[in-house]
């Protein structure tokens, strides 16, 4: 049964159309193997913890995140998080082989916290939605529908306005247009308008605070990896106006996106693309964690800024 043809057209879905949908899903890897086995390995160099408990009719999982061993208050502290969208396995495997290759580098110049995969249910279904059928980075406002967007809200809520840097590891792909984004039309009860998948990796920055200068850091390194989205036609990205190139801009706290939840001075979202026949996986870990060191090494060069 394809998503698109669950429920009646032109009305949104019934708890039942959920449930149909949620019927036509398996699970096709492991959180516990994929990313719980990389974290263990962790303990030594990081304080490895639990932050919550994602808990469904048949499924419980850790929510685990990663926080420098020493935290010193007189640093800059960064907000790393991958697998806000379970389907986007370069977000979560970047931030993890950040941990592993890159952030010792970091010891004593920045504090740390990462949260590699905050959508386990859907890292093992490979799906956009929780088990509720709602999209978490939607989801990152007061009274959250979305356990994993509210376990998050809530593990940073104290250090809201102490965070200076927050880059939040995504991808678009070409399963966007082929079957996520007729899936939410469906479950809208809205006709579905195809659009074009931008070809190559670009940010997202914060409507309200653009701070083109990161954005610009973060896109001259990751061009060494793989290769920068140029503009359509009409001068635009998935629908949306460049204000520089590579670089669109959403109202991150009014949709609910989780980069705009924590309220640094420092944010931006990545977007992968990794569907081009000269674009490898291996790329695409690469290009998350190249914009991870290359946000963090921004950060401490204008560390004398108050934050």
């Amino acid at each position: 049964m394809l998503i698109n043809a669950i429920g009646t057209a032109g009305q949104a879905w019934s708890e039942a159309n959920v449930a149909k949908w949620r019927a036509l899903l398996i699970r096709k890897r492991s959180y516990a193997e994929d990313v719980l086995h990389q974290m263990d390995a962790l303990h030594d160099r990081f304080d490895v913890f639990n932050y919550g408990t994602l808990a469904y009719p048949d499924d419980r999982y850790d929510l685990v995140a990663v926080r420098s061993k020493h935290w010193e208050t007189c640093l800059p502290t960064a907000l790393i998080t991958g697998g806000v969208h379970g389907y986007e396995t370069s977000g979560v495997q970047g931030a993890l082989r950040f941990l592993d290759a890159h952030a010792p580098a970091y010891a004593g110049k920045v504090n740390l916290l990462v949260v590699p995969c905050v959508s386990p249910w859907a890292y093992e279904r490979v799906q956009r939605w929780n088990f509720d059928a709602v999209d978490p980075n939607r989801a990152f406002k007061a009274g959250s529908a979305a356990q994993e967007a509210a376990a998050l809200m809530q593990l940073i809520a104290p250090m809201c306005g102490d965070i200076a840097l927050h880059i939040d590891l995504h991808e678009t792909t070409d399963s966007d247009e082929s079957e996520f984004r007729p899936a939410l039309a469906a479950r809208d009860g809205q006709a579905f308008k195809p659009g074009m998948i931008p070809d190559g990796f670009y940010l997202v920055a914060d409507a309200a605070n653009t701070q083109l200068d990161f954005q610009n850091a973060v896109l001259a390194a990751v061009s060494g990896v793989t290769h920068i989205a140029d503009a359509d036609e009409r001068g635009c990205l998935i629908g949306e106006t460049l204000i520089a190139p590579g670089v669109i801009a959403y109202e991150m706290q009014k949709l609910g996106l989780c980069a705009g939840s924590s309220g640094a001075k420092f944010v931006t979202t990545t977007e992968v693309y990794p569907d081009n026949a000269r674009t490898s996986p291996e790329q695409c870990i690469a290009a998350q964690v190249k914009a991870v060191c290359a946000g963090l090494n921004f950060l401490i060069k204008n560390a004398e800024q108050p934050f």
